[in-house]
């Protein structure tokens, strides 16, 4: 081969791996494009008032013309919505047509509300199911007792697992490894003055619903709220869920929702029998 074609061959080798240099950069920039939309909707999830872009901009680090152009493509492709009046962006129905989805698909729909129902027809109380996703809990089914007092934590709410019956039972019965790192990484932020905020006296409380097989919340996450729940557990007796009754304080004592145990057992039971677990 010639010194001019062995030139030409050298600078075609050049010319492809700068073209695949090219590409593999525009791919990780899309990728980190969608890492950051996702991060957005999240964020948006935590705002059930809505947020301006300069205040999602702010608590996403991101540069606000970055911000406001997601927020542009979320909104075209129905992820996101926005109200012209207040400047906000709330999460769109697109995402709540997703997450009906993934609620089917885990017979959190069909399978579980005849049963809350059926719980809340014999306690007069909100009946509700959690799982945990991450260091938090999500709600996914709730049934509201018939009394006109409404309970706040409604399907997709996402709530602190120290402050909350469900939330404990969820790290109670958690694998080993996986409850000791939540023993020791959750964050211990008080919601009102009954939060446990020491980590030696939430691992005490952990602890005592393990023995008990329950967990109770006595105006922790929210003032005038009692709770008790049960886990739901799979057959390596672990949790996937965990299921609540939760009633204001002028209502029921905290004797009486512990009363209602039983009942929350025997429902979780066929749940577990029923429901996919994870």
């Amino acid at each position: 081969m010639s010194v001019n074609q062995n030139t030409v061959a050298d600078e075609v080798t050049a010319d492809a791996k700068a073209l695949e240099s090219s590409k593999a950069e525009r791919t990780s920039e899309r990728t980190d494009m969608v890492g950051k939309a996702l991060g957005l909707l999240v964020l948006l999830g935590d705002e059930p008032r809505g947020a301006s872009a300069a205040e999602i901009s702010r608590r996403a680090e991101l540069p606000f013309s970055t911000t406001y152009r997601l927020l542009g493509s979320l909104t075209r492709d129905g992820f996101v919505d926005y109200e012209p009046e207040g400047r906000r962006y709330h999460l769109g129905l697109r995402i709540f047509q997703l997450g009906q989805r993934v609620s089917n698909h885990h017979g959190f729909a069909g399978t579980a509300m005849p049963v809350l129902r059926r719980v809340t027809e014999q306690t007069g109380e909100a009946t509700i199911l959690s799982v945990r996703d991450g260091h938090h809990h999500l709600t996914v089914n709730k049934v509201d007792g018939p009394q006109m007092f409404r309970v706040t934590s409604d399907p997709g709410h996402l709530g602190a697992l120290h402050t909350t019956a469900v939330g404990k039972a969820l790290v109670a019965f958690a694998e080993d490894s996986e409850r000791q790192r939540l023993l020791e990484e959750l964050e211990l932020e008080p919601l009102t003055e009954h939060s446990i905020t020491d980590r030696k006296a939430f691992q005490a409380e952990i602890e005592l619903v393990r023995r008990n097989g329950y967990a109770v919340m006595d105006e922790e996450n929210e003032i005038g709220m009692r709770a008790v729940a049960v886990p739901l557990l799979n057959a390596q007796g672990h949790v996937f869920a965990s299921l609540a009754t939760a009633a204001p304080v002028f209502r029921l004592s905290l004797d009486a929702l512990v009363a209602q145990v039983p009942l929350l057992q025997e429902a979780a039971a066929e749940l577990t029998a029923r429901l996919p677990q994870r």
